[in-house]
């Protein structure tokens, strides 16, 4: 498969359409700017190149599910990302169409071309009716802005306006961070063995299919958050606070599949439990086996789940780990997920894959000297998008994801 490159585009004089993933924003600040970071290399060769960068990205869900309607507000505005810009890369970026989704108003692209400013950044693509539907007029309105699309938003594998639809209508091109997250990627879907991952997530029914396929890919499996504590409910019949009907029949199917695969589920021995969500009280809370849970929430693995022999064996030997996990209910239980973290990075051998924006916000936040330490060592990679890894997980290959074959 070979994509089409913005190395082989000619740039100078042009308008180039780029569609990023800068969803970092949460209630109108920026948590963890890292997303921001990893794409400005491809914006930075735009503007060397002669390029008249616009750039545009989803932040949040800004439509309400029951009324489908839109609510455009400061807590889903790209405002602080172009402030960061502005700060941190001293590149001066104005929101296009007064932050308001209306294409009415020319003069925004005048002072782009005149070299005013050194890009536009369009409102929240989310914010405009046309978004979800690649089909929708709203992607011609945005090809009629530019002359060539470049696509580096590799945490955003929807099939929308903004990462397949306007690709009918501009020449079209992968950014420098998207080839280097599909690079990567081919890595994890056809690992060095043994291939070691690492999954939680809050809801069974939507990880059920990633899992599936990686039990068909991974010599082994572990899982946390919600999700392990449903697989823990439907193999042990254990009663846990929080987990849905719904989720335990999820797992229960899930059971199903994996005993077609024994040795690969790799079950953590010990988990937190606790009487209450809200804090982390002394006497509120105690390790359990996980055959002895009692009934209150699970809350994180035990630490010393990692420290189990067998456990360890796994870890250690693993030449290949990919990582989408947070172990525990942030932000009291994080202990679990930061012996994952400190086991991971013991192991020097393996190539470390992580991915997810929670992960990398709960790795930067509770490790920092580490995470600063494993940017710079090339056995450890961070992706911007860790459903996206799921996604192509399940589908066998990158360039299965629609806004990646849009680019072949």
């Amino acid at each position: 498969m070979e994509l089409a490159k913005i190395q082989d585009a000619k740039l100078e004089g042009k308008v180039i359409l780029i569609r990023v993933d800068h969803n970092v924003v949460k209630k109108g600040l920026i948590k963890d700017s890292y997303r921001i970071d990893a794409s400005i290399e491809t914006i930075q060769y735009i503007i060397k190149n002669g390029g008249k960068p616009i750039v545009m990205t989803h932040v949040g869900r800004p439509k309400n599910k029951q009324t489908k309607e839109i609510i455009i507000s400061e807590n889903t505005s790209v405002k602080p990302i172009v402030d960061y810009l502005k700060k941190r890369y001293n590149l001066n970026f104005k929101i296009a169409f007064d932050n308001k989704p209306d294409f009415a108003e020319n003069s925004y692209l005048d002072s782009l071309k005149s070299g005013e400013v050194d890009g536009l950044y369009l409102p929240n693509t989310r914010w405009f009716t046309g978004e979800e539907s690649a089909k929708d007029t709203f992607a011609q309105q945005l090809a009629n802005l530019a002359d060539i699309f470049v696509n580096d938003a590799f945490g955003s594998w929807q099939p929308h306006a903004s990462t397949v639809g306007v690709t009918q209508y501009l020449p079209s091109f992968a950014g420098l961070l998207m080839q280097k997250e599909i690079a990567n990627l081919e890595n994890v879907i056809v690992p060095k063995r043994p291939f070691l991952a690492v999954v939680a997530g809050s809801k069974f029914d939507t990880k059920i299919g990633p899992l599936t396929a990686l039990l068909e890919s991974v010599d082994h499996l572990v899982i946390g958050g919600v999700i392990y504590n449903a697989y823990l409910s439907a193999k042990y019949g254990v009663k846990i606070s929080g987990v849905s009907e719904e989720d335990v029949k999820s797992a229960l199917e899930f059971v199903k599949i994996a005993e077609k695969y024994p040795e690969k589920i790799v079950e953590l021995p010990f988990v937190i439990e606790s009487e209450i969500l809200e804090a982390k009280i002394g006497g509120k809370f105690k390790t359990s086996a996980i055959k002895d849970v009692a009934g209150h929430f699970v809350l994180d693995a035990d630490p010393k789940s990692f420290q189990n022999e067998e456990v360890q064996n796994i870890f250690q030997n693993a030449k290949t780990i990919f990582v989408n996990a947070v172990m525990g209910f942030t932000p009291h239980f994080a202990d679990g997920t930061i012996e994952l973290y400190k086991t991971i990075a013991n192991n020097k051998d393996a190539k470390k894959y992580f991915g997810g924006g929670d992960t990398l916000q709960e790795f930067k936040l509770n490790l920092p000297e580490l995470f600063e330490d494993a940017k710079k060592d090339n056995s450890f990679y961070f992706f911007t998008g860790g459903g996206t890894i799921l996604k192509a997980i399940k589908e066998k290959s990158p360039f299965g994801l629609e806004p990646v074959k849009a680019l072949l």
